[in-house]
């Protein structure tokens, strides 16, 4: 633990395991070779590695290296206007390049990801700002500054869990983010990142508990038909502040954890606030959930962007291994905001 903010998870490094056999021996220290050499690319970058072009080029570099795949990756942005907060589930490491494949945005996350190796590294180059959760009257001035690049027209990704789970239903949204985006009047843009092996629900890509990331590059090398589903929900937006950050955090985290938030049923929620809201003497002014982007692929490095894009393959749905997330919300304590 690094302080009040922090939250601990449930899941280890025992959570982490293949969906299919091991790739040879063989393969994996070509895939290790070729990631060292990526990797070794894209730091030579320095800043430069912060163009958004250059960026989402190493990103998928760096996947293709490890023979992970992309796919079902719509556009992570809102349309004009302020910048948008996207908001998505964590799970490993690989969150990071997952992300930044799809559309480069400017990452937010903890102190301590700027020591970890490799990450670390690409992290600092790629603009990330880090935030010291050590302290928390800190909190207003980090607010402050992620509502100021939102409305700057600057889009950031955040993972509100504050730590990584080994499966996309778990873990409870913190909300202080959310207050940014309703201070700079921007939309959050609800992310799930599922990890699959052949179509088969996996956790082998879990980065949890007392892991390293020696023995979580071991494992991610070794898989076998590793694939990064990225799913895009429609956008969530307030007016007049409709909304509270208590409000928008549920709505986000149902869509990101339970995967199935529709249009209509994120308008329903909207107006169900609008409504505890007007019986208490406020006025109602909404906005409805921005529809999200087609669903194209992340075109593997070196293929030409106006190729055609693949359907997504069908895969099962994996059942979710906890109960759903409580219609209660949880109260503003130092571990939720």
């Amino acid at each position: 633990m690094n302080g009040p903010w922090d939250v601990s998870s449930d899941c280890t490094p025992d959570c982490a395991a293949h969906a299919v056999p091991r790739v040879p021996a063989t393969v994996v220290a070509r895939r290790g070779a070729v990631f060292a050499h990526t990797v070794r690319r894209a730091l030579t970058d320095g800043t430069r590695l912060a163009d958004p072009v250059r960026l989402r080029g190493h990103a998928a570099a760096l996947l293709d290296a490890l023979g992970i795949r992309v796919e079902g990756a719509a556009a992570l942005t809102a349309g004009e206007g302020p910048g948008t907060l996207v908001v998505a589930n964590h799970i490993s490491w690989l969150d990071i390049l997952a992300l930044l494949a799809v559309e480069p945005v400017t990452l937010l996350a903890k102190r301590e990801v700027g020591g970890w190796p490799v990450i670390g590294g690409l992290a600092r180059r790629a603009g990330t700002h880090f935030i010291d959760r050590t302290h928390p009257r800190r909190l207003p001035d980090s607010v402050h500054q992620v509502a100021e690049l939102l409305r700057s027209g600057r889009s950031v990704a955040v993972f509100p869990q504050a730590t990584t789970w080994c499966t996309a239903e778990q873990g409870a949204f913190r909300r202080a983010t959310f207050q940014a985006a309703l201070d700079a009047g921007a939309p959050v843009r609800p992310v799930t990142l599922d990890y699959f092996q052949h179509g088969l629900p996996s956790t082998v890509a879990a980065f949890c508990g007392e892991d390293t990331f020696a023995g979580s590059l071991r494992r991610v090398l070794a898989a076998r038909g590793l694939t990064i589903r990225v799913t895009a929900h429609p956008a969530l937006t307030a007016a007049d502040g409709d909304l509270d950050r208590r409000e928008l955090a549920a709505l986000a985290a149902r869509a990101v954890c339970g995967g199935r938030l529709s249009p209509a049923s994120a308008s329903a929620a909207v107006a169900g606030a609008a409504v505890r809201r007007a019986s208490a003497g406020a006025a109602p002014a909404l906005s409805a959930p921005v529809p999200s982007a087609p669903a194209p692929s992340v075109p593997a490095p070196g293929t030409a962007a106006s190729s055609p894009s693949p359907r997504i393959p069908s895969a099962p749905t994996p059942v979710p291994p906890h109960s759903p997330l409580p219609d209660t919300p949880l109260r503003d304590t130092p571990a939720h905001v």
